[in-house]
């Protein structure tokens, strides 16, 4: 694709799902990849396909919502490969289905901390460098819940609000730079995305699919009761889930030289949910 070729790009949350998507693209593109993540084993493991492919790629731990954490993430890509050129800001966690009244404060914050502060982490640490350079592109991720309401993932919807708002801003600020600001906005997808994934103290338990499955049932029969608006939560009109490269095939025309012209925009991947 246009320009990808030899550029250096980072990927955050590049573990998995999107993320690994992602960085599997950019490499099959030419780029030099930095797969940060907080998950160590799985995000040395996108580095080493990466290279067992042929593509050039340096894993870093990175956790989003600690602003020096990814300052390191930013200095490696331009330590190792000279530059940074694009990034996927794309790290996020999601949470159990919850009425508003039942968050728990500290949740809140986790959420709020991982998907809209470490969007702003991101952009806080890769502008300066792309500034320098007159040149750069960022995809941030955020979700089909950040253009409309969700029941019961209200602290995961204000969050992905906050970074389709933030895009826009970023993109207004800098579009006389040379640097280009978009998003994705992905409909349901094939990921593994879970809260234990990203910082939580205890790491991930083989109940924990378990739990979110029966918090899911009771959520959803305490919205039968109460009669709740579910529209939101609609049928996907191509009625299919989408695979992570379904996106990765997104970000990269974003970041690529064919979207020269696109800045300040969130673009659903949703198979015609925004369009229903």
């Amino acid at each position: 694709m246009n320009g990808l070729a030899g550029k250096t790009a980072v990927v955050t949350g590049a573990g998995s799902g999107i993320g690994r998507a992602s960085a599997h693209r950019f490499a099959a593109e030419g780029a030099n990849v930095v797969v940060a993540d907080i998950d160590v084993e799985n995000g040395r493991e996108t580095a080493a396909r990466i290279e067992n492919a042929g593509g050039n790629a340096t894993f870093v731990k990175v956790d989003v919502s600690d602003l020096e954490s990814v300052r390191r993430m930013v200095s490696v890509a331009v330590d190792t490969y000279g530059s940074l050129d694009v990034a996927h800001n794309n790290a996020g966690i999601l949470t159990d289905f919850v009425e508003t009244t039942g968050i728990a404060e500290e949740q809140w914050d986790r959420i709020v901390d991982v998907n809209m502060k470490g969007i702003w982490a991101c952009m806080k640490a890769e502008l300066p460098v792309m500034k320098r350079q007159g040149h750069g592109a960022i995809v941030n991720t955020a979700s089909m819940s950040g253009l409309v309401g969700m029941p019961g993932l209200s602290s995961y919807s204000a969050s992905k609000h906050g970074v389709v708002g933030l895009t826009k801003s970023v993109a207004l600020e800098y579009a006389d730079a040379g640097i280009r600001v978009n998003a994705i906005a992905p409909g349901p997808t094939k990921t593994n995305i879970q809260s234990s994934m990203l910082g939580d103290s205890g790491g991930a338990s083989v109940l924990d699919p378990i739990r979110r499955v029966v918090s899911a049932i009771r959520f959803l029969l305490r919205q039968w009761r109460a009669d709740f608006d579910t529209s939101a939560m609609r049928d996907v009109p191509m009625d299919r889930i989408a695979d992570p490269e379904e996106m990765a095939g997104v970000v990269a025309f974003l970041c690529s030289s064919d979207a020269s012209y696109v800045t300040g925009h969130t673009i659903p991947v949703d198979g015609g949910q925004a369009a229903d």
